[in-house]
């Protein structure tokens, strides 16, 4: 976009922008850029784009709600813009911040038709394709942030159940006590730090129900992450909260809560907000009453294994022309209690069943925590992985596995048994597989002789099936970012089970690929294009898949480079002997000899056309398994695979503590 069209306004953002920011205002702010689509210079789209930068930041500073759209020009070249300030800031702050975000933006995100810029006092997007709040959250993006990390309270407990209970709190007053969809929230704490701040806040083109749908799912996706924290937010396109034990908003709270140690004299009652309960004849309202609200308010941030994958659905991209579908239905809050009561277990069950953590029980150890056997008093046997404690990384993990894992169910799948988020622990608990994970029977000369041809088949089947219920069977659309050997867990009968969900993600079913500046992930099993570019999709777990398919059949783990000064990577050496037909010469020789060539042959072939160097050649998952299972299915001549060098990703300082 040519800002020379914003130069009249350009000198009194600036002089404004000194005075936000000396309030706080962020110096960098959050961006999104889509990957999808482009505009060129002086184009249709970039003049709409001025237009909508002329008229968005004017309109929502007007408007009492601080919230503006725009939809310019008629597909293709249609673009569609909307802009909200925070419902405390004045209409000057709110002109400032979105004019400023208009000229940032196509700075951030070059050309591209779809952007989105957050800043603390307003949020921009832009895009060529109308986002409705009714069945999108926005772009792919799920931002968040802590402030001063650590301990705040020799009482962390009461004050992480009065910190939920504000937050939920002030969602509730957003979405049912104000038609602007915004309300901020005190509460006070008789132990250090004394005071706790929220704001909670959606679009106001949303229903009540809406928001309070939208803000739920942020809560119960980040706020475990956030307990024992002095401050945090999180942002989605269509609603955000954040917390602080320090003021951040301007203006009275409208939501007043107070928390009193046991045995205290109770304190001054607190203004206490009436919230409308929907669906309820003649306005029916309930009060928000600290004693009743305060020990039960957990149970919503531990549901988030029943509800977070239903908001999950709303991350979706749509084009203008889709029909708007219904919403899922959300379960009830009967069944929500059941939910939680089927899947939660003591943390003095797991110390018992594990001996508390013997190191005798240990079974391994990951990037994010350790795994434990253990026997509950049932005799049950189970895997407990314990997430390292003040870990963000492990914050994270936990949030994907409990989104992800309790919602897929498939047979080549890790099955979680249940959660524990007592006492500063954070356990997930999976079913017991008494041959531990493929890497330390495939790569351990001695036990990969127990793995015949059939057992290796039956494997390289199974974690196809799994892969294709990820990428297209299943009510969600997966993509795994770290399939390697040492994540699939074999059962007593050999059986794969696809585990360790942590750096998965969710796409929306028209969704291609995504686009990340923080790439992690194992050298050998990463695709070139996710290393070298971010770039990720189905068709980089496919590019893993191939390597773990020809890993299996030769019984050498891949090393990753192709570099003449360094030993041949398995790679390679497959497509030279591929090309030399002499392919059967490098099978595992533990087998001794005893497997069926056509079978061998068969899925050197598949495991070379997944880990083609352009993505777009490598096939879906779906006909992996029919190449798999058929013999009469012609398969296309499979092109040299792509290579990374160590010097290429050790340039980019890419991977991320998981080698």
């Amino acid at each position: 976009m040519d800002n020379h069209h914003l130069l009249p306004v350009a000198a009194v953002v600036a002089v404004a922008l000194l005075a936000l920011r000396a309030a706080g205002y962020p110096t960098y702010p959050f961006t999104v850029c889509g990957a999808s689509s482009f505009y060129k210079p002086n184009s249709t789209y970039q003049a709409h784009l001025d237009l909508a930068a002329a008229t968005v930041p004017r309109n929502a500073s007007a408007s009492p709600d601080l919230f503006a759209a725009a939809v310019v020009g008629a597909v293709p070249e249609q673009l569609w813009a909307m802009g909200l300030c925070r419902g405390d800031v004045n209409a000057t702050t709110c002109f400032t911040c979105l004019t400023q975000a208009f000229l940032d933006l196509p700075n951030y995100c070059s050309y591209q038709k779809d952007a989105s810029v957050y800043y603390d006092a307003c949020i921009l997007h832009y895009s060529d394709v109308h986002v409705l709040s009714s069945d999108d959250n926005g772009p792919q993006f799920d931002m968040s942030n802590i402030y001063n990390l650590g301990n705040v309270t020799s009482d962390p407990a009461r004050y992480n159940r009065l910190l939920a209970a504000l937050v939920n709190a002030t969602a509730d007053y957003a979405a049912y006590n104000s038609t602007r969809r915004f309300a901020t929230g005190e509460a006070d704490f008789d132990l250090q730090p004394h005071k706790v701040y929220t704001v909670a806040q959606c679009t106001p083109d949303q229903t009540p129900a809406e928001c309070r749908r939208c803000l739920a799912g942020l809560i119960m996706t980040s706020l475990p992450a956030f307990l024992n924290h002095i401050g945090g937010r999180t942002l989605w396109f269509n609603c955000t909260y954040r917390f602080e034990t320090s003021p951040f908003y301007n203006g009275p709270a409208m939501v007043h809560l107070a928390s009193r140690s046991r045995g205290a004299p109770a304190p001054a009652p607190a203004v206490q907000p009436t919230v409308g309960t929907p669906g309820v004849a003649g306005g029916g309202e309930r009060k928000l009453s600290v004693p009743v609200v305060v020990p039960a308010i957990l149970l919503p941030i531990i549901s988030a294994l029943n509800l977070v994958v239903c908001f999950c659905f709303w991350r979706r991209r749509r084009s203008a022309a889709q029909v708007k579908k219904p919403y899922p239905r959300y379960s009830t809050e009967t069944e929500d209690i059941e939910m939680v009561d089927s899947i939660l277990i003591d943390v003095s069950t797991l110390r018992a069943a594990t001996v508390n953590f013997a190191e005798s029980n240990k079974l391994g150890q990951g990037g994010f925590g350790t795994v434990y056997k253990g026997v509950l008093p049932n005799g049950d046997e189970i895997a407990v992985k314990r997430l390292s404690q003040g870990s963000t990384q492990g914050g994270e993990e936990l949030k994907n596995e409990l989104a992800l894992v309790a919602k897929l169910k498939h047979k080549n799948l890790a099955r979680l048994v249940g959660v524990c988020l007592e006492q500063q622990e954070r356990l997930l608990v999976y079913e017991f597989v008494p041959n531990r994970s493929l890497d330390l029977i495939l790569f351990d000369i001695e036990k990969r002789e127990q793995l015949d041809w059939e057992q290796r088949y039956k494997i390289i089947n199974g974690v196809a099936r799994g892969l294709q219920y990820l990428h297209e069977d299943s009510q969600l659309k997966v993509v795994h970012r770290d399939l390697k050997a040492s994540n699939i867990l074999l059962d007593a009968n050999m059986n794969p089970k696809i585990s360790d969900f942590g750096l998965a993600r969710i796409f929306g079913r028209d969704q291609t690929q995504a686009v990340t500046n923080r790439v992690v992930g194992t050298y050998g099993y990463m695709a070139p294009e996710y290393v070298t570019r971010g770039n990720y999709s189905v068709k980089s777990d496919a590019f893993s898949f191939g390597v773990i398919v020809l890993e299996i059949i030769t019984g050498r783990k891949n090393n990753g480079c192709s570099n003449s000064e360094r030993s041949e990577d398995l790679l390679t050496m497959v497509w030279e002997h591929w090309e030399a037909g002499m392919v059967t010469e490098i099978v595992d020789p533990c087998m001794g000899g005893s497997f069926h060539e056509g079978d061998v042959l068969k899925c050197f072939h598949v495991g070379l056309l997944c880990v083609q160097g352009n993505p777009a050649a490598r096939p879906m998952m779906s006909s992996v398994v029919t190449m798999l299972g058929s013999d009469t299915v012609t398969l296309q001549a499979p092109s040299k695979p792509a290579f990374l060098s160590w010097n290429t990703a050790g340039d980019h300082g890419l991977i991320d503590g998981r080698v």
